[in-house]
């Protein structure tokens, strides 16, 4: 379905040179001399590049009807890893290739949101911060915590992380998806009888 340019919003999806594209910034531009344009800032679904465009007003757009969809994790199978559509509860397999990265930080039964245009899947987005156990890491030793070194730590995911001197296994992390980096230590909810 093609739109005009005036249609135009943040976070719409648009279909170029076939990729999809998220609008994630535009404005109207209009100039003393010549006719007016609008400058769009877009995000490649797939490879996370931003690029700029500039459009005539005049302009059609392919629009690409996005749709995001709630997830849990199910299990990893080798080259692809498994997913339940929360809505449906049909079974949605995703190629470890479109996670990428992110695929370490995939905890079992993690809440995920799904990205799909035309019902496949276009991008896993994981959320921004998880709640990971510790599972393996050097001891710390008590006064560690005011030195600011930093140590390796293996977390219930299976990613490793930098976490301060005097993280222990078990401990419960806030880890950021995004950077992979650790924000704070979380304490265990006690449990009740």
């Amino acid at each position: 379905m093609t739109i005009s340019i005036n249609q135009i919003a943040n976070g719409i999806g648009l279909q170029i040179n076939n990729d999809i594209f998220i609008v994630t910034d535009y404005s109207h531009v209009k100039p003393g001399k010549g006719s007016a344009f609008v400058r769009v800032k877009l995000k490649n679904v797939k490879t996370n590049q931003v690029i700029e465009r500039t459009f005539k007003t005049a302009d059609k757009l392919e629009d690409a009807a996005l749709e995001e969809r709630r997830m849990q994790n199910l299990y990893n199978a080798g080259e692809s890893t498994h997913f339940m559509d929360l809505t449906t509860f049909e079974e949605v397999v995703v190629d470890n290739a479109l996670l990428g990265d992110s695929i370490r930080f995939l905890q079992d039964h993690l809440e995920v949101t799904g990205l799909f245009f035309n019902n496949k899947v276009l991008k896993i987005i994981l959320p921004n911060f998880i709640i990971a156990e510790v599972t393996y890491t050097e001891p710390g030793l008590k006064g560690d915590s005011i030195s600011g070194g930093t140590k390796p730590a293996t977390i219930d995911s299976g990613a490793n992380v930098q976490v301060p001197l005097f993280i222990n296994i078990g401990d419960r992390l806030k880890i950021d998806t995004r950077t992979g980096e650790y924000v704070e230590r979380v304490k265990n909810e006690s449990k009740r009888d």
